[in-house]
């Protein structure tokens, strides 16, 4: 293993371009290629093609194509039932976790890779991966940006939009940019289900 290879997941600076680890990359690209081309109709090949992409591929776990990803998702690890809409982008240059049951929507960037601020080095290309760990049952809203390194903890919601630059904790409802913890999730919320709309007596019923 050449010695690039090994700062990548360790988050140190290292120089992306290193021979060993673009040959893997791209060939985990042409894969994510595949997979992008196959027809919506296609449901079975689509979750068979998962479970050979990702690193880790729980059942149920469809992501809409088109699906965009550093390295073809190798770096990816779903849980169970994990679903994301159309558009998704992760910048999976180390690893990312996603728990079971959450659900992302529309594009949604997922990013682990960042660039010193320091000028210098940036003309090199030095680079330096954080992994990020989604929990249990969120749900991460259309067009949320996460940022490397953050946790979001299990059953959060985060906004439409939102940016996340800090660890949001579990069961909360967080929105905006930066993205900040709003309320709780609560009793309210078994009461309504979306504004005034009040949750139906049965599923209600459920929840008690």
């Amino acid at each position: 293993m050449s010695e690039m290879k090994e700062r990548m997941h360790k988050g140190e600076l290292y120089l992306p371009w290193d021979e060993e680890i673009i040959k893997e990359q791209f060939a985990y690209l042409d894969k994510l290629r595949e997979y992008n081309m196959v027809k919506p109709s296609e449901v079975e090949k689509r979750k068979e093609m998962l479970k050979d992409m990702l690193g880790d591929c729980g059942e149920g776990v469809y992501i809409e194509a088109p699906f965009y990803s550093n390295f073809g998702g190798h770096h990816c690890h779903f849980g169970k039932n994990v679903y994301a809409n159309f558009h998704l982008t992760c910048v999976d240059d180390t690893h990312i976790y996603v728990g079971d049951y959450t659900m992302i929507g529309p594009n949604v960037t997922i990013a682990t890779a960042g660039h010193p601020i320091t000028p210098a080095l940036r003309e090199q290309a030095y680079q330096y991966n954080m992994p990020v760990h989604i929990g249990r049952n969120c749900w991460i809203g259309a067009g949320a940006v996460i940022m490397p390194g953050v946790t979001i903890g299990d059953n959060t919601v985060i906004g439409a939009g939102s940016v996340v630059t800090k660890d949001i904790p579990a069961g909360v409802v967080a929105v905006g940019n930066p993205c900040r913890v709003m309320r709780e999730v609560g009793e309210h919320d078994k009461e309504y289900y979306f504004r005034d709309r009040k949750m139906p007596e049965e599923l209600k019923a459920e929840l008690s």
